[in-house]
């Protein structure tokens, strides 16, 4: 634990300070969901300032609109043995979590925001969160009353943490669940629960179970239709996400068009930040071979156009690449990863059930580049996530921008979707 001493510093209230936290130690999910939501209160709060500290390595590449900045946590990288490292300081986990603490006690005594919103880990990285949850409990003064003279806390969770076996030990460990009682105004689940309901097996208080408000998912908008005028249209778009772990997807869809000259429309691989560079040159070796069937991009800032003007969307069923595919109502076909978490796979399991895309299951239909042909093939009959008919299901930002809005006038608790 980090130790903290926050002081309340008077300032200009010229209108809300939002402070998000978004600990980033792999991929893009979770910035990405902060940014979605911080500019969305940028566009709905009259003179509101929204801060993001994140991890990200690639946080410097998103645009950020007027009110929305970030500030850089240092990085740190997990080894193949689970344990974690700094990602670019000689220093020691201990060492970097202690840092990132103190720059986090910085920022929030600095910034002094009068809503902060946590991302997925209610203590943060190693426990970084802890200390100033800590010191700002203590405005609330002796009478232990939640809120008080301190800001209000949210956490912030998807639709899908992992299946119970693994969170429930997880969350112990993290002594998660015990922070989330003792700390957070509200805990905002941002989907449905005729989805899934993330925190449904934690052994919560009634208490603890009032404060959840399931939202619906984060309309995703596309700041300009125009793509690369190369791109060769119509097109699918094959999407691993961050890239990190999804070079087997994406083998199995260079390998269908590939194996299959007839196979269209054309492709768009959009590789993400972190595919390994040996892996992409490969690729990028293979595609060249295809000629001008597929085309391949390494990091796209403008994935909302790319997802907007595609016909059909292939990815690994991320919590964002959901958004967007619902978002933009596209046919889909997700083939989810099941380690070290089973997220994407409960959620694109639940999705296909609820009529919202198609699962691509080994298991049942087979992999590799015979099943990848049929899927995108497939893509042309198959009808959008908006034919499900769910109500709701893309509310998420209204909700959330009227739960803060709730939050920061202190009135009374509004109802989102049902518990």
């Amino acid at each position: 634990m980090y130790a903290a001493t926050l002081a309340v510093k008077p300032r200009d209230a010229a209108g809300p300070r939002i402070l998000f936290y978004s600990h980033d130690t792999f991929g893009l999910g979770h910035l990405r969901r902060s940014r979605a939501i911080a500019t969305a209160f940028a566009g709905q709060m009259q003179n509101v300032s929204a801060l993001i500290l994140t991890g990200s390595p690639v946080a410097g590449r998103f645009s950020f609109p007027a009110g929305v900045d970030h500030v850089r946590l240092p990085g740190v990288v997990k080894l193949p043995n689970g344990e974690y490292d700094s990602e670019n300081l000689r220093l020691s986990i201990d060492q970097t979590t202690a840092l990132r603490a103190s720059i986090i006690e910085a920022t929030v005594e600095s910034f002094d925001p009068d809503l902060i919103i946590v991302d997925k880990e209610p203590t943060g990285f190693r426990g970084e969160l802890l200390g100033v949850l800590t010191q700002l409990e203590r405005r609330a003064g002796a009478s232990g009353e939640r809120g008080g003279a301190r800001p209000k806390v949210v956490l912030g969770v998807r639709d899908v943490l992992d299946e119970p076996d693994a969170l429930i030990p997880e969350w112990e460990r993290k002594g998660a669940r015990e922070a989330l009682e003792r700390y957070y105004d509200e805990i905002w689940v941002y989907g449905l629960p005729q989805v899934y309901r993330p925190l449904e097996a934690l052994d919560l208080t009634t208490d603890a179970r009032r404060r959840i408000r399931y939202t619906g998912y984060l309309r995703r908008e596309a700041l300009s239709d125009s793509i690369d005028s190369s791109i060769e249209q119509p097109y699918v778009l094959i999407t691993p996400g961050g890239g990190g772990d999804g070079a087997l997807m994406v083998d199995w869809a260079i390998s269908a068009y590939e194996k299959d000259p007839s196979l269209k429309p054309h492709a768009v691989v959009v590789y993400g930040p972190f595919l390994a560079g040996e892996q992409r040159i490969e690729f990028d070796q293979r595609i060249a071979a295809l000629g001008d069937r597929v085309t391949a991009l390494g990091f796209a800032s403008n994935m909302e156009a790319l997802m907007h003007n595609a016909v059909g969307v292939v990815g690994m069923g991320g919590y964002n690449t959901f958004c967007e595919i619902l978002s933009f109502d596209k046919p889909s076909v997700l083939c989810p990863r099941v380690r070290p978490r089973r997220e994407q796979h409960i959620r694109a399991s639940a999705a296909e059930e609820l009529g919202l895309l198609r699962m691509l299951d080994p298991v049942r239909d087979g992999s590799g580049a015979a099943a990848m042909g049929t899927a995108i093939r497939a893509l042309a009959d198959q009808p959008p996530p908006s034919a499900a008919g769910l109500e709701g299901l893309l509310d998420g930002l209204l909700m959330v921008s009227q739960r803060a809005a709730a939050l920061l006038e202190d009135q009374p608790m509004m109802q989102a979707s049902p518990v």
